[in-house]
């Protein structure tokens, strides 16, 4: 009877031991799903943009490099040596100036003589038409005469002409650069002088990918730009385009004129190059930054609302061509959808945002930045 009772004491022991522990655990599971509302991380703070429509004109880019219109080395075409230089490095100078002389002095004696002999030669020569006339000498006299005149007035002309290139002027108006003779020096035949050039108006000589032959013409408008002058652009006109594709390269060499009155463009500067076209597309637009790259597809985060509060869902979009701050997109998104410009690399597919645009970038079609 003892045995029994212990029995069943201890039966009603263990099983007031499950109860009291099924009910803790009961307990602990009812407060955790209580409290877990209250210990999901807080919504990331996103920045957001509106797809947007824009008007995108068709346009073409290209790398170029700036040559003058008018620019020359000149040289000396006889040696001699350097008399005179007026000049200074740098100076605006006018068409025909004076730039260098060379000595001269031994072609001026010599010119000085030849001008004697063509005086006399003259003389002889109006003295033998009058004895002709009357018959007092034969024709051969008066032809030596002739004759005598003509190669004393050429080699006049041919001590003038030494003298003349002797003498370096400007052939146009323009820019001197730094001269490359000092006065006194010897200078010997084809030796470099100084550079002058001319940037009231400026090539531009750029390439482009022979695909691109159809849609090119002499009057399309070209826009440079410069990391000499990032803030601006220079404008300008096609002017001439090749008649042949270059066979190694598969390209197409154009050229492009632009007025350059403030001489900002100097040749060989390298410059980016757009050519507008004509044809204008209708596109939809996100920022840049709202995309998100990947091998398996490019996504954005595209914000709505539900009843658990403003979530970002992964969207995959195909994305098109780039300009400025913006990327069009071509399929997965409409105009006004609101997208994550800002903060895209910390949240998931469903994750619950918080939206503060006040956080997002500028975002412009030409942006100008200062460390371009």
């Amino acid at each position: 009877m003892k045995k029994l009772l212990f029995s069943g004491s201890l039966l009603i022991a263990v099983g007031l031991l499950f109860f009291f522990l099924i009910t803790m655990k009961i307990d602990i599971f009812q407060t955790m799903d209580e409290m877990a509302p209250m210990m999901m991380p807080p919504p990331e703070t996103v920045s957001t943009s509106k797809v947007e429509k824009q008007v995108w004109q068709e346009r073409i880019s290209s790398i170029g490099s700036i040559e003058p219109i008018n620019g020359v080395l000149l040289e000396a075409e006889l040696a001699g040596v350097v008399k005179e230089i007026a000049f200074e490095n740098g100076d605006k100078v006018e068409e025909s100036q004076l730039l260098v002389q060379l000595d001269t002095a031994v072609e001026e004696a010599q010119l000085r003589a030849a001008e004697a002999s063509a005086r006399l030669a003259k003389v002889e020569l109006e003295r033998s038409e009058r004895l002709r006339k009357s018959g007092s000498i034969p024709q051969s006299d008066l032809d030596r005469a002739q004759a005598e005149f003509d190669r004393t007035g050429a080699e006049v002309e041919n001590l003038k002409a030494v003298i003349d290139r002797k003498t370096i002027r400007a052939p146009f108006t323009g820019k001197a650069g730094i001269r490359q003779v000092n006065l006194g020096q010897y200078v010997p035949v084809g030796a470099p002088v100084i550079a002058l050039q001319s940037y009231d108006q400026v090539y531009v000589n750029f390439t482009l990918p022979q695909q691109y032959l159809p849609r090119i013409k002499v009057g399309n408008p070209i826009a440079l730009k410069s990391d000499a002058f990032p803030t601006q652009s220079f404008d300008g006109l096609i002017t001439a385009i090749s008649p042949e594709v270059d066979p190694l390269t598969r390209t197409i060499e154009a050229q492009g004129t632009i007025d350059n009155p403030e001489e900002l463009l100097r040749a060989g500067l390298f410059v980016k190059v757009e050519i507008a076209l004509p044809d204008v597309n209708e596109v939809l637009v996100v920022p840049s930054t709202s995309v998100k790259y990947a091998p398996y597809g490019n996504s954005v985060f595209k914000i709505e609302e539900t009843n658990a509060g403003t979530v970002a869902n992964q969207v995959f979009v195909r994305t098109g061509k780039r300009r400025g701050d913006y990327i069009s997109i071509t399929g997965g998104l409409e105009a006004g959808d609101s997208v994550v410009s800002a903060g895209a690399f910390k949240i998931a597919n469903g994750a619950s945002v918080s939206v503060d645009d006040k956080l997002s970038p500028a975002v412009e079609l030409e942006p100008t930045p200062p460390n371009s």
